[in-house]
């Protein structure tokens, strides 16, 4: 169907509320998958809400684990029985577009007249290539620093100086002092006294994230944005990628000292167990964490107190990345128009003030975040630096889109965790990887 009467058939078919591209009338049971438990009954109160309005459509949810997840959906749509919509993601939509596995929707956003100004900045523009579109957004998050409240004033680290951090990779800044204020010996010791036994670490100042693919959304890649690295040539869809950067590989040599130093856990012992779940069994002061995992931290499961302060400036200034889901319809559902009814509600301010007035997760149009926002406050939370880093002008990135998503993250990851094993140096390791990256695209 060519664009210009795509988009005249389809006016008059959402006008009609029945379909003809590729639509069935009768009534209709979507099938919608995500991943994410806790946002489970927000989007389940979405689709009773949606199915009130539109009682020929039913939806049925379905939520797996993050990994089952892409395995499951990624077999669902090679064997032509995907789900009408799923919860779609930047690093994995790409293969999926490569594969004509999702629908464009801009032939239906162009006759709904979506206003497509209402979402985060840039994140409308994420889900798009060639002029087609791939999804509309649905929330957003940046990154920030969580920490453990009790262990840190033990220590004599006050809230205010945790608002102010600086960083360099060359000898780590405030942040660093910070972290090695913040770890604590078996005998009681911190990083700063002389008596610190490195050995019998009790209780780390910072937890690294490792398994965290090629863009280090939870610790390396904020902090290496911050010192200038940048992942690709154009970001959507580029082709060249620069992990050889002496930028990165600075970066990732200054986490490597924190090892070094006792600061931070060896990969190898950190493998083991989540971060938030050290945390919380003491063994860790602080980490890097996404707005996502706020209930995890400030709800009732939390073992400990925490609370957030931003991420430290570095020599290009403060940087987290911001990253946000679609949902994404199957090219080959026989249910077209009413899984874009769907689409285009989880995509509205009437399902986005539900998930917002639940905080669990940051909507992408702002009367959800507000919302999100006074939630969180009737709960004593208070979680304000992430929308403060979010507004802040220039200081927020966007994680890389290109072909070849899951290719890239194995050789990037296995390269980085090589380097931070010791078993290579990083500017050796990165320079490698980079290649074989790149190679990908030619």
């Amino acid at each position: 169907m060519k664009r210009v009467t795509g988009a005249a058939l389809l006016s008059l078919t959402l006008l009609a509320g029945c379909g003809n591209a590729g639509g069935s009338s009768g009534d209709v049971t979507l099938s919608y998958w995500l991943w994410d438990d806790n946002q489970k009954a927000s989007y389940q109160a979405c689709a009773d809400a949606f199915t009130a309005a539109n009682p020929t459509i039913k939806v049925e949810i379905t939520q797996s684990a993050w990994t089952t997840y892409w395995q499951n959906l990624t077999t669902q749509l090679a064997a032509g029985e995907a789900p009408d919509v799923w919860t779609n993601q930047g690093s994995y939509y790409p293969q999926f577009v490569a594969a004509h596995q999702i629908l464009d929707i801009q032939p239906y956003v162009d006759a709904s007249k979506i206003d497509l100004t209402q979402y985060q900045g840039g994140l409308a523009e994420l889900f798009t290539k060639d002029g087609e579109r791939y999804g509309l957004p649905k929330d957003w998050d940046t990154m920030a620093l969580v920490y453990n409240t009790d262990h840190v004033a033990a220590q004599g680290i006050s809230p205010d100086a945790l608002t102010t951090l600086t960083w360099n990779p060359t000898d780590g800044g405030t942040f660093e002092q910070v972290i090695a204020k913040a770890t604590v010996d078996a005998n009681g010791h911190n990083g700063l006294d002389p008596a610190f036994d490195k050995t019998r670490v009790a209780t780390y100042g910072y937890l690294p994230e490792w398994a965290d693919g090629s863009q280090g959304q939870n610790g390396w890649g904020n902090l290496a944005a911050s010192n200038g690295f940048t992942y690709l040539d154009q970001n959507p869809w580029g082709t060249a990628y620069r992990y050889d950067d002496p930028k990165l590989a600075q970066t990732i040599d200054w986490f490597r000292s924190l090892i070094a130093k006792g600061y931070s856990p060896s990969f190898d012992k950190a493998s083991t167990l989540s971060n938030d779940a050290l945390l919380n069994a003491g063994k860790g002061a602080m980490t890097t964490a996404g707005s996502w995992m706020i209930n995890s931290y400030l709800g009732d499961s939390a073992k400990v107190t925490f609370a957030y302060a931003p991420l430290p400036v570095g020599p290009q200034g403060r940087k987290t990345a911001i990253n946000g889901l679609s949902d994404a319809i199957w090219a080959g559902t026989p249910h077209k128009d009413e899984a874009w009814k769907w689409v285009s509600y989880l995509a509205s301010p009437a399902c986005q003030d539900i998930v917002g007035g639940n905080a669990v997760v940051f909507p992408a149009i702002a009367s959800g975040t507000d919302k999100a926002i006074a939630a969180h406050q009737a709960k004593g939370r208070d979680v304000q630096v992430y929308v403060d880093e979010a507004a802040a002008p220039g200081g927020t990135y966007f994680l890389p889109i290109t072909e070849h998503g899951n290719e890239i993250s194995t050789i990037v990851q296995s390269a980085i965790q090589s380097a931070v094993r010791g078993q290579t140096d990083s500017a050796t390791a990165l320079k490698k990887a980079n290649d074989q990256v790149n190679a990908l695209f030619k």
